[in-house]
């Protein structure tokens, strides 16, 4: 389990991004794989989830996961809250004591949120499509409406692709730059081939909506050194499915 400094700082939450290793999972999705959307065995998920539970805290209440489809739809959880099950969206909120968000990622990047104020905590899988859609932006001005103030927000960019093995095509580029000319930055030539840096990206959005208290961990998901799951590894090894990394977020 890898944790942010900055928002280790902070006892009342609990927090962790998981990589692939303590779990019960085998073959591709050796070991700790927590996809309910993967092939792997539902009885290897449910125990994997578990772990990751228990690692957080034995006495919270079961993870809560979403049917994540690269959006930039968010919920939030209250007391008021039904608890829907597989719901479709990209990010979580809550105020709720006990009760770990989590999302799923395996390249795509994870980020943790917390209001050392308004104690609201967020988590949000922005992979390039919910980054690009403004998935973002949308958690954050929620959380200004909810009373939550941009200098009291932290914000932790967990384990993603690095832009040297994101390699992406011209139209890709061309999305980007159709949107702000300044995306420029982000894309860089190595050997022919076009590189998109995730993480960059990311961040620059957060510090346009003047989040400045930034944690980035700049591991990359893609060598199979690093232990995590890499949906991009996994195509290049020509395997037909993959295992999910996942990050959570909890008020203690």
């Amino acid at each position: 389990m890898i944790v942010s400094k900055k928002l280790s700082k902070f006892k009342e939450i609990s927090h962790g991004f998981f990589n692939k290793k303590g779990g019960c999972s085998k073959g591709i999705y050796r070991s700790l794989n927590c996809g309910p959307g993967s092939n792997d065995h539902k009885k290897k998920i449910i125990e994997n989830l578990r772990i990751v539970k228990n690692k957080i805290s034995r006495n919270s209440k079961n993870i809560f996961l979403l049917h994540q489809i690269h959006s930039n739809k968010f919920v939030f959880i209250n007391k008021y809250s039904k608890y829907p099950k597989k719901k479709k969206a990209d990010a979580l909120i809550t105020n709720i004591p006990k009760l770990p968000i989590a999302i799923l990622t395996a390249d795509c990047a994870p980020i943790l949120i917390y209001d050392k104020q308004k104690k609201m905590i967020g988590a949000i899988h922005a992979g390039w499509k919910g980054a690009y859609k403004g998935i973002i932006s949308k958690v954050i001005n929620f959380m200004i409406k909810k009373g939550c103030k941009k200098k009291d927000i932290i914000a932790a960019i967990g384990p993603c692709i690095a832009q040297k093995n994101y390699n992406v095509r011209e139209d890709f580029r061309r999305k980007f730059l159709k949107k702000d000319k300044r995306n420029m930055v982000f894309f860089k030539k190595r050997k022919n081939l076009i590189c998109f840096d995730l993480s960059k990206y990311i961040k620059s959005q957060l510090k346009l909506m003047k989040i400045t208290n930034l944690d980035t961990i700049n591991i990359d998901t893609f060598p199979k050194k690093n232990n995590f799951f890499s949906a991009r590894r996994s195509l290049h090894l020509n395997h037909d499915d993959y295992g999910r990394n996942i990050s959570l977020i909890m008020i203690n």
